[in-house]
């Protein structure tokens, strides 16, 4: 297995910057902001052709069990407990702290090998600001800038010192394994229980859950396998009005939930069943459909509402999703852990109908069938003649139609020829796009 070396570190002190040095990357958020990160982030990184995993935490407090603050401290001793080795990142500029030594005596108990990574210390490597660090009890501090990356590769190189390397892959198990994992991302305003319902599924409190909006700031990546099949479950942050965005951290957040939406291949948009459907969830479920994503509606907190609040939520639904027809809803209670089983159902049947295969012939067959039950509508002195079709993608599936003067094609028309494909192929949950390819006529080109 792939080593793992965990970030950890007071606030502020510039983990999310280095977690990005090394996994040369831009996932985790940084921003000149105390507790901008809250959740364990994951990313894999290589040092030469050596392969690991970097565990990017929180700020620790060992000493303050209150809040969001306890459970991001409990997120680090979860990351320090699978690490094979700690990376202490301490700011050399902000000198020694109490915290400092708090997270110090926390470690020595931890029984783990220790790195202690002096940040912040370009143009500082021979400052006697570096020997105070000494009286923390682990070592020599090792000078780093995360910002410039000067000294993260020998800091690397002394980190996976003495860690057995990972024996060399010999093909057989990507052949054997499945495809690239299914990206399934979590998506609703802040609070409806994105966070609780992917700790449901995973059976641990991977994420940091809690009643206060926006506790999610990132979008956090789990790997999770069920029944075989592997999925990357994506936490992502809620999503409020513009309006109402006034931190930049949280407008770097939105980008980032767009973000993973637009890259995952099913979403999972969750409705609060105590605070109804809002404009909001039209605006996310909007943006899910532009993207083409796979979606399945689920409502959750089901069983902290009454049968008339149920019955308003159903009407409310069906108004303001009205665009998402094609999805199912379903009502869950992440908390108590019920519809669970369900809602994995519908999410396979999405994500089989995203990635819909479509035979050329049947397309065909089809088209010409509903031409012959209804025409489209001629337009002036053109008919639109549709010749043949066939796939032009997936996720979302894309039909492509070939003919003469299809421009004409009203939407009336395109949306009946999308019930005609959808229930031949029983497509549930995603879009569908047709896109008409007219070819061209020799005789519109005048000759001299």
């Amino acid at each position: 297995m792939k080593p793992v070396l965990a970030l950890v570190g007071r606030a502020n002190v510039g983990k999310s910057t280095l977690f990005n040095r090394i996994t040369k990357s831009r996932d985790a958020i940084v921003a000149d902001f105390p507790g901008l990160t809250r959740d364990r982030h994951y990313g894999d990184a290589k040092l030469g052709r050596r392969e690991f995993i970097v565990v990017d935490t929180g700020g620790f407090e060992p000493e303050k069990p209150e809040g969001v603050v306890a459970e991001m401290a409990r997120q680090t001793r979860q990351a320090v407990a699978e690490a094979d080795v700690v990376v202490f990142v301490v700011d050399v500029r902000a000198g020694l702290s109490a915290q400092d030594h708090d997270i110090a005596r926390f470690l020595r108990t931890a029984r783990k090998k220790v790195v202690l990574a002096a940040n912040k210390a370009e143009g500082m490597i021979d400052a006697p600001a570096l020997a105070e660090f000494h009286e923390l009890g682990i070592g020599a501090p090792h000078p780093v800038s995360a910002a410039h990356g000067q000294g993260v590769r020998s800091l690397l190189e002394v980190a996976l010192e003495g860690l057995a390397e990972e024996p060399e892959d010999d093909g057989e198990t990507a052949c054997g394994a499945d495809a690239a994992p299914i990206r399934l991302a979590v998506a609703g305003r802040p609070n409806v229980g994105k966070s609780t319902l992917i700790n449901a599924w995973l059976g641990e409190e991977r994420m940091v859950a809690f009643d206060q909006p926006g506790t999610t700031r990132d979008a956090i990546r789990v790997p999770f396998e069920r029944e075989g099949r592997r999925f990357e479950l994506i936490d992502t942050a809620g999503l409020r009005r513009k309006g109402r965005v006034f931190e930049a951290v949280e407008k770097f957040s939105v980008v980032k939930t767009l973000q993973a939406i637009a890259d995952a291949h099913v979403v999972v948009l969750l409705v609060d069943a105590t605070q109804g459907v809002s404009e909001q969830d039209a605006h996310i479920a909007g943006y899910v459909l532009e993207s083409g994503r796979g979606v399945v509606v689920a409502v959750n907190k089901w069983d902290a509402v009454d049968g008339y609040q149920r019955q308003m939520l159903e009407r409310s639904i069906e108004a303001r999703l009205a665009f998402l027809k094609f999805a199912p809803v379903l009502q869950i209670s992440a908390l108590r852990r019920t519809g669970l089983g369900t809602l994995w159902k519908a999410i396979a049947q999405v994500y089989a109908s995203a990635t819909v295969k479509m035979p050329t012939p049947v397309l065909s067959r089809l088209l010409h069938d509903a031409v012959a039950h209804q025409a489209p509508r001629r337009e002036g002195r053109f008919r639109p003649k549709m010749r043949y079709a066939h796939q032009g993608g997936s996720n979302p599936p894309l039909v492509v139609i070939h003919g003469n003067s299809l421009e004409h094609v009203t939407d009336a028309y395109r949306r009946y020829l999308e019930g005609r494909f959808r229930d031949h192929f029983k497509l549930v949950g995603t879009p569908m796009r047709i896109e008409f390819r007219s070819g061209r006529n020799p005789f519109d080109e005048k000759h001299p």
